[in-house]
């Protein structure tokens, strides 16, 4: 499973996680193998126009099997969902390492097409 955070560093799983998934400097990609971490992956973020279609072409591109955020609007949201990615909700957590342990344990939110936020 190829699990997407938008972080704010390059520091692997021990990145800060940002706040805004189209705006965050990198995205930390861990392959979870049997519930273990078997690789850890930093992509800088290309950038998104005003729109969020490129942030999620963006993410899409780097063929994950989920996305794991502090908060999404409902567009961005719908927009994943249609296009067949899980989204996690994780609000608690401010490293990748901390998020995957609860995604591991099953304890974060799997969102459907309703965002957290409204300002999207």
């Amino acid at each position: 499973m190829r699990v997407v955070f938008p972080t704010d560093e390059n520091n692997g799983f021990l990145s800060q996680r940002g706040a805004h998934f189209g705006k965050a400097k990198f995205y930390t990609i861990i392959t979870l193998e049997k519930d273990e971490i078997a690789q850890v992956e930093v992509i800088e973020n290309p950038g998104h126009e005003s729109s969020c279609g490129s942030a999620i072409n963006n993410i899409m591109k780097l063929n994950p099997d989920a996305l794991v955020v502090s908060g999404i609007g409902s567009s961005p949201a719908k927009g994943f969902f249609n296009k067949g990615l899980d989204i996690y909700f994780d609000k608690r957590s401010p490293k990748v390492e901390d998020s995957i342990k609860l995604l591991i344990a099953g304890e974060l939110e799997k969102l459907g097409t309703k965002g957290t936020c409204s300002s999207h």
